[in-house]
């Protein structure tokens, strides 16, 4: 007999707009936290104790919320909206102040990517205001790093993915562009290391796997297309997972690296095995697009949870392989 389809073990309402992004931070002290931004402007701080919001911040003049994180050093959030500007947020001893804004200059939808490189400095990276170029600068100090433009034509930058390398390089990027292109950036060289067409649309999300040098995108056909990097850091596309309606918003690994989610245009979530991508689970709750999906980042295995946020302005949490069950 086949399992019955799981369901979520509770939701979070009152968002008061499509959820663009979710950001879990549940790694130190209660309480255990999940960051929202809605297309109405607002950042819902949910106590995932409580299941109720604990601040609701009115960020970006109304504007699409696109992108929320935290710094793991300090109480600050950050966050993306369409007004083309990133904010971070002293949320210490209760606050929600604007502490800076950095301007981005662009009117698309590509996400911020945040990089650790030391306990008090991070990278942030950004679509800039042509379409094309990538913008990288440090934080807290917003000094500017580098500028990646590419030479050859491949349109708009959709999504990036900062890492860091453990062969003592320094920084790498990965960008999916308008016209199926991924390439990868060597950010200290300012150099493009490798460049595929990994779709005939524009790649509309990426996730990476640093530690298994692995990768996976989607875009708005049935298909998501896996890769990897070779020893000289050359993109090799691999296996190509068929779906059954077409359309992704956004992909997320868990942090174990047993466990794919997908958020589907079809209103549904999918659960892939990370390692053979092999079909799981297909959570249905949502009654809309599901625009993004995030694990949360318990130390305790058990209490890991995904979120799943969806145009039907509702978070669905959901409990599911946690007990070795996603091995694959």
């Amino acid at each position: 007999m086949s399992l019955p389809a799981p369901h979520p073990i509770y939701t979070l309402r009152g968002a008061g707009g499509a959820l663009n992004t979710l950001h879990f931070r549940c790694h130190g002290e209660d309480p255990h936290l999940l960051f929202s931004g809605s297309g109405k402007g607002s950042i819902h701080i949910w106590n995932l104790n409580s299941r109720r919001a604990e601040k609701v911040v009115e960020a970006h003049s109304g504007s699409s919320v696109t992108w929320v994180s935290t710094l793991q050093s300090t109480d600050t959030l950050i966050s993306q909206g369409r007004d083309m500007q990133v904010c971070l947020w002293d949320l210490n001893e209760g606050r929600s102040e604007l502490l800076e804004s950095v301007w981005t200059g662009s009117v698309g939808f590509c996400q911020c990517s945040l990089l650790e490189t030391s306990p008090t400095n991070y990278l942030l990276a950004f679509a800039a205001q042509q379409t094309e170029e990538i913008k990288i600068i440090e934080l807290p100090s917003k000094n500017p790093v580098c500028t990646l433009t590419p030479k050859a034509k491949v349109g708009m930058v959709m999504c990036i993915k900062l890492w860091k390398t453990n062969s003592g390089l320094g920084p790498l990027l990965l960008a999916g562009y308008e016209d199926g292109s991924l390439l990868l950036w060597d950010v200290t060289q300012r150099a493009k290391l490798s460049q595929v067409r990994a779709h005939p649309e524009p790649v509309m999300c990426l996730t990476f796997d640093p530690r298994r040098l692995r990768g996976i995108s989607g875009s708005s056909e049935k298909k998501l297309s896996s890769w990897t990097l070779d020893s000289q850091n050359n993109i090799q596309l691999q296996d190509d997972v068929t779906l059954v309606n077409p359309g992704v918003s956004q992909l997320c690994i868990r942090e174990d690296g047993r466990i794919l989610a997908s958020a589907g245009w079809d209103d549904r979530v999918r659960i892939f095995s990370w390692k053979t991508l092999r079909p799981l689970a297909v959570l249905q709750y949502h009654t809309d697009m599901v625009l993004s999906v995030a694990f949360s980042d318990h130390q305790d295995p058990r209490q890991r949870l995904l979120a799943a946020g969806s145009k039907d302005q509702r978070i669905s949490l959901w409990s599911i392989y946690n007990d070795g069950a996603g091995k694959g």
